[in-house]
């Protein structure tokens, strides 16, 4: 299938990529899965796919690499995404963003980001085992994508190019190779990007992914928030050498560039991919045997080391030993800030009302509660924690976030009353 030049869609920069679609060549869109809803789809996306513009919709919560089966609402949903898109395949990730929970008699923890997979055998057979089940479950092929990795697992069995070749094989799943997160595990875990190319099956390519980043202190930040560099275009380009990309999508998530940048950087994409002047590769005709279910003790044996990583990150509990301290400690202040950040964009009025205040209350809050859910219910219990102990000091500020609370915490909306409605005003900028 060939997808053609594509990009992330984001409502901050629908208007944009609606003007590329008509005059500068973008053939597809990317859409968070989770960010959409099938009955009440953004009007500009309904405009691009009734202009021809394939829509893929790209999901962040299965967890497939989690020790846990798939959940089936979760599987349900990104099926009703596919089909609501009309989309021809659906992706996700090789990670996992969950762990706790019945297989290790503990509290369910909840990462609120793509955690690497340990290159085991336990692992590669639960992932295997997880794929299988989602690949039933959906509609349209399931393609799966390489994550950026802070930290490496100790005593790891597999390189990642004989990981994800051995999941190919073994499922006839598809990839989605993000040549940025190439480059990241080559900063940050000093893996050789092209030696990884060598050993991937690449037959499998439904598309690339390309993105920016930063360096801080040795350590690459896949940040989805800045250009794309020169190095990751060059690991597009050796990609292109070995084979013609499906398609190739640039994505960004934050710090959103007008459209002319936007439009310079995807030409860049185009420039590496010609340069690398790939033929296409055959794909393979022959239906994989169908893999062995994972055992119940490489599912345990996987759930208590994926806890246990989880926990040191989020829950500050003692670090399993061969982790490096120092990798560790940067995923977590990453993790903290992440939870920061998209609690501020869900529920915007507690930066609001909380004002220069708010991030270093929500880093302290997060430091000792881990994620009990949803960013959502992250909100509420990070507004509880705030008024049982008494803060804000400002008592006007502190009115205010009572009201906020006790407006969305219940099972319905409150009958608003006139310190609600005032509060509101206030939020809205209304006097």
């Amino acid at each position: 299938m060939r997808l053609g030049t594509g990009i992330g869609w984001r409502p901050e920069i629908a208007d944009a990529v609606a003007g590329m679609a008509g005059m500068a060549g973008i053939d597809w869109v990317e859409v968070v899965a989770e960010n959409v809803c099938p009955g009440h789809l953004p009007e500009p996306l309904v405009r691009l796919r009734e202009g021809g513009v394939t829509v893929i919709p790209h999901g962040v919560s299965l967890g497939l690499g989690g020790a846990e089966r798939p959940d089936e609402g979760r599987l349900r949903a990104l099926a009703e995404r596919a089909e609501a898109l009309g989309a021809p395949l659906v992706t996700e990730h090789i990670a996992f963003v969950r762990a706790g929970g019945p297989l290790t008699a503990s509290a369910p923890l909840e990462a609120g980001h793509l955690l690497p997979v340990p290159r085991t055998r336990d692992a590669l057979d639960v992932l295997c085992e997880n794929v299988r089940i989602a690949q039933e479950a959906l509609p349209v092929p399931l393609a799966l994508e390489n994550i950026a990795a802070l930290f490496s697992w100790p005593a790891e069995e597999m390189s990642e190019g004989e990981f994800l070749a051995e999941l190919v094989e073994r499922t006839g799943v598809r990839l989605l190779i993000d040549v940025a997160n190439l480059h990241t595990n080559h900063v940050n875990r000093g893996e050789d990007p092209a030696e990884a190319l060598d050993r991937l099956p690449l037959e499998a390519l439904a598309y690339v992914h390309v993105a920016g980043g930063f360096e801080r202190d040795g350590v690459w930040h896949d940040s989805h928030a800045h250009p794309v560099p020169p190095p990751v275009l060059d690991i597009l380009t050796d990609l292109a050498s070995r084979v013609a990309p499906p398609g190739v999508l640039l994505e960004r998530d934050e710090n959103f560039p007008g459209p002319a940048e936007l439009e310079r950087e995807l030409a860049d994409i185009g420039e590496a991919v010609r340069k690398g002047g790939g033929a296409a590769r055959a794909t393979a005709g022959e239906a994989p045997p169908v893999p062995p279910d994972a055992s119940a003790e490489a599912r345990q044996r996987v759930a208590v080391a994926q806890t246990a990583v989880l926990s040191a990150l989020v829950a500050r509990t003692p670090l399993p030993e061969g982790l490096d301290r120092g990798r560790m400690g940067v995923q977590a202040r990453s993790l903290a800030a992440k939870r920061a950040d998209v609690v501020a964009k869900v529920a915007p009025e507690l930066p609001v009302i909380l004002g220069a205040g708010y991030r270093e209350a929500f880093l302290g809050y997060a430091r000792t509660r881990p994620m009990p859910g949803g960013y959502r219910q992250d909100a509420l219990e990070f507004a509880a924690q705030l008024l049982k102990t008494g803060r804000p000091a400002d008592a006007r500020a502190r009115r205010r976030l009572r009201e906020w609370w006790l407006d969305r915490a219940g099972p319905a909306p409150r009958t608003p009353g006139p310190a609600a409605r005032l509060a509101r005003r206030v939020l809205s900028g209304r006097r």
